[in-house]
């Protein structure tokens, strides 16, 4: 059985290696990324294993069926980047990694939440320079203040939980509200104008589909609390990056911390600093000192690698073993989305 990786990071092939022995999968790393271009590369392999920035759209699928692969498996939670109806047509399954690791997820958006209302980035390049003056360093209290979180699913319980350990209240949107988890952790439902209203602090944590792109644009950003901190660890496109620029320019925004952003492919996940960057929406929000981008590293612990390579395995081993799939994403899981 030959399981073909690509966008393979150093990291990636030690965590799959660990584990490969027990399965007894024959294992092929690829730097590059996947796409309808290098399709031949997959020539072989009964499984292609990609990440969030392969492109698996339908010439890739059509090209990949053609080669004889029968699996795809997404060693990620998000599955924007493959055309499910596409593999639907084609007959190959889409396996993912739904839960790797919620918990770090969650304390990156607070990591993100402290440094950005703290300044402690700001802080710590003005010590480094011997400046140790306060000016412009003030923040505020988490105690008391409203947090509103977008889509409620596994990473985003976590982040309340440790919310609401600040002594923050909860406000929450989801398109499937649970009210008898609302009820048990203390946290309100509401619209999306209202989260947007009263929310001091917004954190998105649903999937990406053509229903919700852009959800974060200029209208929405219109409706928020003036000064509120964004916060998004979940995927790119949910935010226009030039609506956001125009609200952090006019104030509306005070800060924002982000982990995703709609173009990053070209960017996240490799060393450009020897280049000059020709992304002028990248380069603007770079520009901005209550800004903090990093290159989709939320989930980036020894635990959840470790769980990435093991469930994805499990997906694979499940799937020519003929078990019960019970992390395939169909259509449907798509649709199930803000």
């Amino acid at each position: 059985m030959k399981v073909m990786l690509f966008g393979t990071q150093p990291y990636d092939q030690l965590s799959f290696e660990r584990i490969r022995k027990s399965y007894g999968f024959e294992m092929v790393y690829h730097r590059s990324h996947l796409n309808a271009k290098n399709v031949p590369l997959a020539q072989g392999a009964d499984t292609v294993c990609v990440f969030v920035n392969d492109t698996v759209d339908a010439e890739t699928i059509r090209g990949l069926s053609e080669l004889g692969v029968r699996l795809i498996a997404l060693r990620c939670a998000g599955f924007n980047n493959v055309d499910l109806q596409a593999a639907a047509r084609c007959g190959i399954p889409v396996v993912r990694v739904p839960a790797y690791s919620p918990h770090a997820v969650a304390e990156y958006a607070v990591a993100m939440i402290l440094s950005l209302n703290r300044k402690i980035h700001r802080a710590y390049w003005r010590t480094r320079d011997g400046n140790f003056s306060l000016h412009g360093l003030l923040g505020f209290d988490l105690y008391g203040k409203t947090a509103g979180i977008v889509g409620t699913g596994k990473i985003a319980r976590p982040l309340i939980h440790i919310l609401k350990g600040f002594g923050m209240q909860v406000v929450a949107y989801d398109i499937y509200p649970d009210n008898r988890y609302a009820l048990a952790e203390g946290i309100e439902y509401v619209t999306l104008d209202e989260l947007y209203q009263r929310a001091d602090i917004i954190s998105l944590h649903c999937p990406l589909t053509d229903r919700n792109r852009h959800m974060i644009d200029d209208a929405a950003i219109g409706r928020m609390k003036p000064g509120v901190i964004l916060i998004n660890t979940g995927r790119g496109q949910l935010i226009d990056t030039a609506a956001l620029i125009e609200g952090l320019k006019e104030k509306r925004i005070g800060a924002a911390g982000l982990d995703v952003y709609e173009e990053e492919a070209a960017y996240f996940y490799e060393d450009t600093s020897d280049r000059i960057m020709d992304d002028d929406m990248l380069a603007r929000l770079l520009s901005f000192n209550n800004v903090i981008v990093t290159s989709h590293q939320a989930f980036f612990t020894r635990e959840a690698l470790d769980n990435i390579a093991q469930v994805t395995m499990q997906n694979i081993h499940d799937f020519f073993e003929l078990n019960k799939l019970t992390n395939k994403v169909c259509i449907e899981t798509e649709k199930a989305t803000v």
